[in-house]
């Protein structure tokens, strides 16, 4: 009975120490993604905020052209709701919490008399609200890790078209955000009407100077601009979720080897513990023999 134990923790300690291999690999991986990521979105932050200032200049100078594409509609009948995750899971609560985020948001726009057309980025995302059984417009994989410009670019051309058709008045993007290493935050934000950026740089906000002639007009300006700026903030919010995946990815691997190796030295224990049963259970037989013959002699 001993043996047969034995052998069933030596193959559990094997197995456990074959996973802390696969997960120690997959944390270093996810530790090396951690620094491009982080570097992908200080490179992109000029353009961003770039844009947010010419955005933000426009409406300061022409507020009543700048009214049409820069407020929240009073009625908004269909809305489009865009949902980023990972294409792969083990990342902790990095695909659940945007989940858990972009459900609830369709069940309360639903629950105004919104129709909602649902796009999503990312395999967990379309399989999720397919299981439950909500349609989803269209849904892109394959860039989640590593998204570029181009990427960004398809996202936001199939988004924007109902939107510039009439077809819908309101586009919203439920994303995590990447603040610190430490902290990511799901956040929802409205892409399209444009909103007025409140610190648009990190000297603070914008106030307008002098006079400023535009050409074109603002309005004319703000639809050419809205779908660049529209670009741009998918694509700020695709570098920010590949950071934050990798980040929870790391996280959660560097748990769960902790993990393993403290099952490691469990299972050692217990089986060190077996193996000294099993000796001390036949010493104690060798010993009950010789007595028995010693008593018959």
């Amino acid at each position: 009975m001993a043996g047969g134990q034995e052998r069933i923790l030596r193959r559990r300690i094997k197995s456990v120490q074959a996973t802390r291999k696969i997960t120690k690999a997959m944390e270093l991986i996810a530790a090396s993604q951690i620094a491009r990521s982080q570097a992908r979105i200080a490179a992109n932050r000029p353009y961003r905020n770039g844009m947010k200032r010419i955005i933000v200049e426009a409406a300061l100078g022409d507020p009543a052209g700048a009214a049409k594409l820069l407020a929240v509609p009073e009625h908004v009948e269909t809305a489009i709701v865009v949902v980023i995750t990972g294409d792969r899971g083990l990342s902790g609560a990095y695909n659940s919490s945007a989940l858990r985020a972009g459900e609830r948001l369709i069940r309360q726009l639903r629950n105004d008399g919104t129709a909602v057309r649902l796009f999503c980025i990312g395999k967990k995302a379309g399989a999720f609200f397919r299981f439950r059984g909500m349609d989803v417009e269209q849904s892109f994989v394959g860039f989640a890790d590593r998204p570029t410009f181009a990427d960004a670019r398809q996202v936001a051309s199939v988004v924007a078209a109902p939107f510039i058709d009439g077809e819908a008045q309101q586009v919203l993007l439920v994303s995590t955000r990447f603040l610190s290493a430490a902290t990511q935050a799901v956040q929802v934000e409205q892409l399209l009407p444009l909103t007025m950026p409140e610190v648009p740089v990190e000297q603070g906000p914008i106030t307008l100077k002098g006079y400023t002639e535009f050409e074109p007009e603002v309005e004319q300006l703000l639809y050419h601009l809205a779908p660049r700026a529209l670009e741009s903030e998918i694509f700020s919010a695709l570098l920010e979720g590949a950071a934050s995946f990798h980040t929870s990815q790391q996280r959660a691997m560097a748990a769960a080897t902790d993990n393993a190796d403290e099952l490691g030295q469990t299972l050692s224990r217990i089986m060190n513990r077996a193996r000294q049963d099993s000796i001390t259970t036949e010493i104690m037989e060798i010993v009950s023999g010789a007595e028995a013959l010693r008593s018959r002699k």
